[in-house]
């Protein structure tokens, strides 16, 4: 018995494969037990002993030495996979922060200015009231009231302005000040503090002075307007017995940096405004503003101006992160009406008040990342599906390439859970290192945006600067990433040998038909995936906190894989049949083989169809976006090149347009004549309510063609033929009819009938012949295009130039050289400004990352699709060419074999991108994505969403044409080896 017994272990391990000797080789020679047994591997007892014996080799250990590259290439997946998603959540941070202080930074001064005013003409005794007006009292206030502000709300104190004004403006009195129309100039009396620091003496000298002699100084923008000079004195109505009080001007001076809060919040105080009063006719008349010193400011209250005390505060963002933005909003409720004004009134008074815009620029910001983040989080749950599905994958390979070792161990009477905890154990020992390096590779790569700004310097913004952004939803994704690496194996081996089975038997659709566990799984599976797909239909995407929105391309991949996997052998069974008629064997023999390919196919198939679909997704996003950039470009400009006047009605020069058309990139050139706010007749005569509308005089050859390469409203040039009738020969001529092309509204006002137009271009009659939504000339509602040569006065005012390479710097210098007074605008540069806020760029971003991250992980699903079946295929190649198969029909079988799968997940992924698009566009804002911050992008009426067709197709084929490039570099591998190992005696392969 011994005898046999030790002839049997030898045959056993000259047949066993490497896999299995190592697992035998951690076992204590004759120990009895196995893994799971009630006591781990190698801890059999000695012969003739109580004492267990010691352990050949730990398994942990034996398991990584025996195969190091696949231990290997489980850390590296899990590094760049955990990587991936720890570093997201700190990306759309960092991108969401600096888009927060970009908003605020970005802003007009007016419009985040913090301002805290108390009037100071009420009540009390006109000695006290000036005492509360004088600049050391301002000034303590000043200060208190900045220490005052709620967190987070800092500011920049080298910006802080403070002083008097009067809030109603005054009339200057005097004769000598200029009336254009007889009306007297307004004023306004400002005391802002720190003066010298922020203007240039140019005449005279600074103010002094006194309530009782107070002094000013004027900008040179104001002093040349309204007359005035050093010495000069300007009286303003005072409410002191009716008299009028004198204000000395002791200089002029020259701002410093006009776009500073300083002068930007006021305008009026460094450059005056001539202002129309609209009534029966217009009349115009003067603003302007003298600029008191602080020492003067208590003058405010003898006028009648209605003078107030105000707190000017520059608010810093350098320090405001993304998540600051609820308590930003309620600190400045607290402040503008809450219990920080009440702490606040006791510093200024009872009625002091806080007003800012800075609200509306965070509810902005808030309303743009709302817009933004359904887009984002679609391609996070895109690529997070992928790479779960391809980390499953790669447990299944490991468990796959090692079934017949741990067949061989549950044979022998290991127990489920001594398995599943030393493969848990080989796991955990390679996931968990690389999952800690991923992470710390994503907290170093991605940091957060610097503290900046004049706060940063204390210790509060320091230890600020020091968090960074937060590390738990990093955390919790590497987390999940780790598990889910460790765990793939292990449960898969357990599924996999509940119970003991023969070693090596075959798995493909023919024999291991799924399980009634499994088929129930899937249904169950399918159906909560169309019954969420067919809510999600029914009710709209327009919640953008709604995960069900954003998992729709997942859930449509769910539904497409496993119908796909179900059905796909089918067709192929049915083209076999025909095949077999074809001449050679490798047709036939590589369909049959695709119809009976394993069926573990499920997860390579999901894998390339959510792939692909994240794919198509993202294109069509990307491709959208920048489909409205240009249009709106375009829309703006109405050509490549647009060349006019700053000044509506201004004629372009002789020779402009030949000078422009020898311009280097210049392909054509469509001169208009533009005139604004046209009186527009109506068939109901007076009784309609009165319309204008700009009137467009235009080359019908070259707008057309325009028109036509636009897309903006085309028409066919025959349309707005020529009457003959033209010119200054025309002018007696007020009857003859022009047809004309217009807008909806205005072709519904004028009706088919001729009716009278009356403009400075002429007196003629139009007639509607034809009704478009847009064209190329103006971005506006409504329009009337008529034939210019038939017009009285026909005079270009402006030249659309098309060509997709004009050289902007010599079309500026063609057109300086005819006219300094004409403006030039590229659409390129345009576009170009599209671009602002970094919530845009942080979105393209992301989204291009994923792209390219599915691209990856769709070659990993590729390879490891392929590597799962390598070892049977190296069988089958070695017996085919001991059969007489050539390596270039084995490329060939190999290559045909795993083509149908890729072009079934080729059709599977574009099927589904062009279904989610559809189903998601409804929620998706491409419009705030893509135009957000552009100035004008009203427009545009809208951006939709649509399927990018290159997007469909080029991912698709680069999935077959990867596979066939793997299938066939597969072949000439295995060309390359021997094939005495794959056709080894009792293989059952």
């Amino acid at each position: 018995m011994t005898a046999a017994r030790r002839e049997n272990e030898n045959r056993e391990n000259t047949d066993m494969p490497r896999s299995d000797k190592a697992a035998r080789s951690a076992r204590a020679p004759g120990s009895g037990s196995a893994p799971g047994s009630g006591s781990a591997p190698g801890s059999g007892r000695a012969p003739g002993s109580g004492r267990p014996a010691r352990a050949v080799a730990p398994w942990v250990r034996t398991r990584l030495r025996t195969a190091p590259w696949a231990a290997g290439s489980l850390a590296l997946l899990v590094l760049v996979t955990v990587y991936l998603a720890a570093a997201l959540p700190r990306a759309v941070d960092a991108y969401e922060t600096e888009g927060l202080r970009h908003e605020i930074e970005a802003a007009e001064p007016r419009n985040s200015i913090i301002e805290l005013t108390q009037p100071g003409g009420l009540g009390g005794p006109l000695a006290e009231r000036e005492a509360a007006l004088a600049p050391s009292v301002l000034l303590n206030k000043r200060d208190t009231l900045r220490s005052l502000l709620p967190e987070p709300l800092r500011t920049d104190p080298k910006q802080t302005v403070h002083g008097v004004r009067t809030i109603k403006r005054i009339d200057g009195l005097d004769k000598w000040l200029p009336r254009p129309d007889g009306l007297s100039p307004e004023l306004v009396l400002s005391s802002p503090s720190d003066l010298t620091a922020h203007a240039t003496v140019r005449k005279g000298r600074m103010p002094a002075g006194s309530a009782r002699a107070p002094e000013a100084v004027v900008t040179a923008a104001t002093a040349k307007s309204l007359g005035i000079k050093p010495g000069s004195v300007v009286h303003v109505p005072g409410v002191v017995n009716a008299e009028p009080v004198g204000v000395t001007v002791t200089g002029i001076v020259e701002p410093r940096g006009i776009e500073s809060a300083y002068w930007a919040v006021e305008p009026l105080l460094h450059t005056p405004a001539l202002t129309p009063i609209v009534g029966d006719e217009v009349k115009y008349y003067w603003q302007g503003a003298l600029l008191l010193s602080p020492a003067s400011a208590p003058v405010t209250l003898s006028t009648t101006g209605e003078p107030e005390a105000y707190w000017r505060y520059m608010p810093t963002a350098g320090h405001l992160t993304a998540r600051d933005v609820d308590r930003l909003d309620a600190a400045l409720g607290s402040a503008s009406a809450g219990p920080d004004l009440v702490s606040m009134r006791q510093v200024m008074g009872n009625t002091g008040a806080l007003t800012t815009k800075l609200d509306e620029i965070v509810d902005s910001f808030r309303s743009m990342r709302e817009a933004i983040d359904p887009v984002v989080a679609v391609a996070v749950f895109g690529i997070g599906a992928v790479a779960a599905v391809v980390v499953a994958m790669t447990g299944g390979l490991f468990a796959a390439r090692r079934d017949s070792e741990l067949a061989l161990l549950r044979s022998r009477g290991a127990s489920l859970t001594g398995i599943g905890l030393r493969l848990l154990g080989e796991t955990a020992a390679v996931a968990v290192p690389a999952a800690a390096l991923g992470l710390a590779l994503a907290v170093w790569t991605v940091r957060p945006p610097e503290v900046t700004g004049g706060p940063a310097a204390d210790a509060g913004a320091a230890a600020e600067a020091a968090t960074g952004l937060p590390l738990g939803p990093s955390l919790l994704a590497a987390a999940l990433v780790a598990l889910l690496a460790m765990l793939v194996l292990p449960l898969r081996a357990v599924v996999m040998h509940r119970r003991p089975r023969l070693h090596g038997g075959r798995d493909d659709l023919l024999t291991a038909r799924p399980s009634r566990r499994r088929t129930v799984a899937e249904l169950t599976l399918l159906v909560l995936a169309v019954g969420a797909v067919a809510s999600l239909r029914l009710r709209g995407t327009g919640d953008s906190g709604d995960y069900l929105v954003s998992a729709a391309p997942v859930l449509v991949g769910v539904i497409a894989a496993l119908v796909l996997v179900r059905i796909y052998p089918l067709p192929l069974r049915w083209l076999a049949r025909p095949a077999r008629r074809l001449r050679g064997a490798v047709g036939p023999l590589a369909l049959a083989r695709a119809g009976r390919s394993s069926s573990t196919g499920a997860l390579p198939l999901l894998a390339l169809v959510l792939a692909l679909t994240t794919a198509a997704f993202g294109g069509s996003v990307l491709a959208g976006v920048a489909d409205a950039r240009d249009r709106a470009a375009l829309l703006a400009t109405g050509a490549d090149a647009r060349v006019d006047g700053s000044v509506e009605w201004t004629p372009l020069p002789d020779g402009l347009t030949e000078a422009v058309r020898g311009t280097a990139g210049v392909r054509d050139l469509a001169p208009i004549q533009v005139e604004y706010g046209v009186a527009m007749p109506s068939l109901q005569g007076t009784a309609a309510q009165p319309m204008s509308a700009p009137l467009v005089g235009v080359e019908p050859g070259s707008y057309a063609r325009l028109a036509e390469r636009t897309d903006f409203g085309p028409f066919p040039a025959k349309l707005l033929a020529s009457t003959g009738k033209g010119g200054k020969d025309a002018v007696a001529d007020t009857e003859r009819v022009l047809p004309a092309i217009a807008s909806p509204a205005i072709a519904e006002r004028l009706g088919s009938e001729p009716l009278e137009i009356v403009a400075a271009a002429g007196v003629f009659r139009v007639k509607v012949v034809a009704v478009r939504t847009t064209t190329p000339a103006l971005t506006g509602e409504d329009f009337l295009v008529v034939n210019a040569a038939d017009l009285t006065h026909p005079r270009p005012t402006a030249l659309l130039v098309t060509g997709s390479s004009v050289d902007g710097t010599a079309l500026r210098a063609a057109v300086k050289a005819k006219s300094g007074d004409l403006f030039v605008a590229l659409r390129s540069e345009l576009r170009s400004t599209y671009v602002d806020s970094p919530l845009q760029t942080g979105a393209e971003r992301i989204y291009a990352a994923a792209i390219g991250a599915g691209a990856g992980y769709a070659i990993v699903a590729v390879l490891l699709s392929l590597m799962q079946s390598a070892p049977e295929r190296n069988t089958l190649l070695a017996r085919l060419r001991t059969m007489g198969l050539t390596r270039k029909q084995g490329r060939r079988l190999l290559g045909l074999e795993a083509l149908p799968q890729a072009v079934l997940a080729a059709l599977g992924g574009m099927l589904v991108g062009w279904a989610t698009v559809p189903l998601l566009a409804p929620g998706i804002d491409l419009f705030r994505l893509a135009l957000a911050t552009a100035p004008g992008f009203a427009t545009l009426d809208s951006a939709p969403l649509r399927a990018d067709p290159w997007s469909l197709v080029l991912p698709a084929l680069g999935v077959v044409l990867l596979t066939g490039l793997a299938a066939a570099g597969q072949a000439w591998w295995a060309g390359r080896r021997g094939s005495i190992k794959e056709l080894r005696a009792g293989d059952a392969r």
